[in-house]
């Protein structure tokens, strides 16, 4: 199986290729622009120069199985785009482009092109995660905080609040009908955000603080006087009058401690089996980033 990896930064490097690399029937295939880089990662692999490209063209025609783009997000249009019109099963890193117009060609191209096209959402395999979707979610309560890093709304929201987004869209348990969204803009800078989603028994509450103090990252769901919490993707706490708390075990691989090694998987069983899969349900969470995005500018006054 010819996979290939374009982009080599430090989500190829550190989640990516480790689980690719360990693969027995995946013959690895590298891209990146930046010749010290190709040289550096495909010589930590062990990879001959055939399977070392400098350009897209000669990565093209090995005739790829599947591919794996870990570029910049401004790439992604352009990359995802020659990949699907090759024929070529794609997985790329959230979120698919900036813009949604973008996102919205994209998706369409791949259905129009009956290929797989997955968005890198990790924490939908994350073991933590996935155990909460199964505990009784009445309210699901997600933060995910930086220190010292208010940005520009739009790539904030595209590039980071867009996991709080897919991840409350992952655990609601029943339609929304309801979507509320507050922010604090200060100098064309997006400090924090929240966004609500309410439902028929529910309520979902997702906050991103870029001025915190700390960096963290905690969910919970509760009902029916219990409650899950998930710390950092590394540690669980049930509560049900005395807490009960399960750690990561210390030869876990963060990879798929965060779900990571999961969904590569997920995508490559698919490859193997000629299953399509969709990315429109991904497309759904582009969607009310948009509206999250347009939201905090309206409001600003910055739209």
């Amino acid at each position: 199986m010819r996979v290939g990896c374009i982009g080599l930064g430090d989500i190829a490097t550190k989640a990516y290729l480790p689980v690719l690399g360990m693969l027995p029937d995946v013959e690895l295939h590298l891209h990146t622009r930046t010749p010290a880089t190709l040289q550096r990662v495909a010589d930590s692999l062990h990879l001959p120069a055939a399977q070392r490209h400098a350009a897209l063209d000669p990565l093209l025609a090995q005739g790829l199985d599947a591919a794996f783009v870990h570029a910049s997000t401004a790439a992604h249009p352009e990359l995802v785009t020659r990949l699907l019109e090759a024929g070529v099963p794609t997985y790329v890193d959230k979120p698919l482009a900036y813009r949604i117009a973008d996102s919205r060609r994209l998706v369409a191209l791949a259905e129009e092109r009956n290929v797989s096209l997955m968005v890198g959402f990790n924490r939908r395999h994350a073991p933590g995660y996935v155990q909460c979707a199964e505990h009784p979610r009445e309210l699901i309560l997600m933060q995910k905080n930086r220190v010292g890093l208010p940005e520009e709304p739009r790539t904030l929201i595209l590039d980071d609040f867009i996991h709080v987004v897919d991840t409350l869209r992952f655990l609601v348990p029943g339609p929304v009908d309801d979507v509320t969204v507050h922010g604090r803009m200060r100098d064309g800078l997006l400090h924090h955000v929240v966004l609500q989603l309410a439902g028929d028994g529910f309520t979902a509450l997702g906050v991103m603080n870029r001025l915190s103090g700390s960096t963290e990252e905690i969910l919970e769901v509760s009902g029916q006087d219990t409650k899950r919490q998930v710390i950092n993707l590394a540690e669980t706490v049930d509560h049900k009058g005395q807490p009960t708390v399960r750690r990561r075990g210390d030869w876990v691989p963060v990879a798929r401690q965060r779900g990571i090694e999961q969904a590569v998987l997920t995508f490559l069983d698919a490859v193997r089996a000629g299953t399509v899969l969709s990315a429109r349900d991904a497309l759904e969470t582009h969607e009310l980033c948009e509206r999250v995005v347009r939201t905090v500018l309206e409001r600003s006054g910055a739209a």
